[in-house]
């Protein structure tokens, strides 16, 4: 164990390689996939993963007994774990983790199997009911196919959750518990159910249209996708040769403690969420080279976010993008997607830009990068996640010099 302030964040334990990255979105299938879609704007228009197949996957006796979000999610930690190129000589199973987030779960399953209890009676309904809808399902099937015997484990903080699993999976690294983790979030709820709920209470966008921090912006795009990330042991990581993408440099988490579904209006929370992630990574404000924004595109959550950033940061001082006018929202999955593409600007050395946005919001006082790819300066990556019920996420993701 380690003892003292900030005892298990990254920064005091060992440090944490990104070795292995994983996604499948609204753009399709695979972590290049996703960037590729971000920078030109390519996407499902009905915010579905396009050519996704879970028989790729799974036999059809297990597509039949998997909900498609623990589905979703699977497909992305195995492409990050066979993109981490790990074998089984590399990780001891008793020091090997997954850590994955959900917002809520197999929604869908539940939906189908309410009408089948009504159409068809109790005795119809699946005896795979419960784990199919728990929302550890998806850690599940990954620790159950990697054989890891380490701690299997779901965070599920709404669209802060893939933000947070990483922030944990990370931890468990920089402690020491374990060697290697695998750590993301995925969701597919696109159910009618869910449609109405969120369609009633107003958080979807009537137009159809995601547009992050834009003056019209008139809600989010409901989408499913999952994102994942192998974290390794930076010295075990190099002593077996592993392609090192960079390191989670800190995380952080905090609560608004206002309202189960807005965002405290001064920003307040998730301003400290931002600035202690900064503390955990041991780094300034200006080594940020780029904000990927949780930018939900609905008129709260662009606004608080905003005032938190230029708070903290000030005027214009740092790019800001949005992935969610390309990919949607997929809540649980969305944070753990951003990582990825996180990632990947850090990788390419570009910027994508923020899809969606046509004219900013006037009381935006941010440098949103619209229009064209920007140069990332500075290989350090701030990404936010922000929830329902107030919880804020941020995680820094870079390259040391």
């Amino acid at each position: 164990m380690i003892i003292g302030v900030n005892a298990g964040t990254p920064l005091r334990g060992r440090r944490v390689a990104i070795v292995g990255i994983g996604a499948v979105s609204a753009c399709g299938i695979g972590a290049q996939t996703l960037f590729d879609g971000l920078m030109s704007g390519s996407f499902s228009e009905d915010r579905r993963i396009p050519g996704f197949d879970p028989q790729d996957y799974f036999g059809p006796k297990e597509v039949r007994r998997i909900d498609r979000f623990a589905q979703v999610s699977f497909a992305a930690a195995m492409e990050a774990y066979e993109d981490s190129h790990l074998s089984e000589r590399d990780v001891d199973v008793e020091r090997a983790g997954v850590i994955f987030g959900t917002g809520i779960g197999g929604m869908t399953t539940l939906t189908a199997q309410q009408m089948v209890l009504v159409e068809k009676g109790a005795n119809r309904v699946t005896p795979f009911l419960a784990p199919m809808m728990m929302p550890n399902a998806g850690a599940a099937q990954i620790a159950m196919r990697l054989g890891w015997q380490g701690p299997a484990e779901t965070v599920t903080t709404a669209c802060a959750a893939g933000t947070h699993s990483l922030a944990s999976a990370a931890r468990l690294v920089a402690t020491g518990r374990v060697d290697v983790v695998i750590g993301g979030g995925g969701e597919s709820v696109m159910d009618p159910v869910t449609y109405a709920g969120f369609g009633n209470m107003t958080a979807l966008s009537s137009s159809g249209v995601s547009r992050p921090f834009d003056v019209n912006r008139d809600g989010f795009v409901l989408s499913e996708g999952a994102g994942a990330l192998v974290l390794e042991d930076m010295d075990h990581a190099m002593a077996r040769g592993a392609k090192i993408y960079g390191e989670i440099l800190g995380a952080a988490s905090t609560a608004d403690a206002f309202h189960i579904t807005a965002p405290r209006a001064d920003g307040a929370g998730a301003r400290r969420c931002m600035e202690l992630a900064l503390e955990d990574a041991s780094i300034t404000k200006e080594e940020v080279g780029h904000i990927n924004a949780h930018g939900t595109s609905t008129p709260l959550n662009d606004q608080a976010e905003a005032i938190a950033i230029t708070a903290l940061f000030g005027q214009g001082t740092v790019p800001v993008t949005s992935a969610k006018g390309v990919t949607g929202h997929s809540l649980g999955g969305a944070g753990a997607i951003e990582a990825v593409a996180s990632v990947l600007t850090i990788e390419s050395g570009l910027i994508p830009p923020t899809i969606g946005l046509e004219t900013l919001d006037p009381d935006i006082t941010l440098d949103v990068v619209q229009g064209e790819a920007r140069k990332l300066e500075q290989p350090i990556i701030l990404s936010n996640s922000f929830g329902f019920g107030g919880h804020n996420g941020c995680v820094v993701i870079g390259k040391r010099a």
